[in-house]
């Protein structure tokens, strides 16, 4: 977990693989980040997991699912109950089940990376 990034109150975090957040990054209450499904090609159905990434100041909302090999890019917002299965694009907001693009984000100043001399 980086900087003054946040696992809100009842979140679940199935951590099979590895689970990053980035500074800033948010998973809201009740957001569910799963880093292990199964393989349904196969007749036994075997665990396959995958890590997951909340970059630089995201957003996952309340209620909403991240799968695993799934990274929530800088600033991307993944909407309240929204359904993430595929990686979603830094500054974008997702929505719906699966999750589809419904609008891009524009950073402000304040979201600007600032160096030290």
């Amino acid at each position: 977990m980086g900087p003054r990034s946040i696992l809100a109150d009842d979140v679940d975090c199935y951590n099979v693989a590895r689970v990053t957040l980035e500074e800033e990054a948010i998973a809201s209450q009740y957001s569910y980040l799963c880093t292990a499904g199964h393989d349904i090609q196969k007749a036994e159905f075997p665990l396959v997991a995958g890590p997951i990434t909340l970059r630089r100041k995201a957003w996952v909302c309340a209620k909403a699912i991240v799968s695993q090999n799934v990274e929530v890019g800088e600033g991307a917002v993944v909407a309240i109950g929204a359904v993430a299965v595929k990686p979603v694009l830094p500054w974008s907001v997702v929505g719906g089940n699966p999750a589809k693009l419904i609008k891009m984000r524009i950073p402000t100043e304040n979201d600007r990376v600032t160096s030290s001399p």
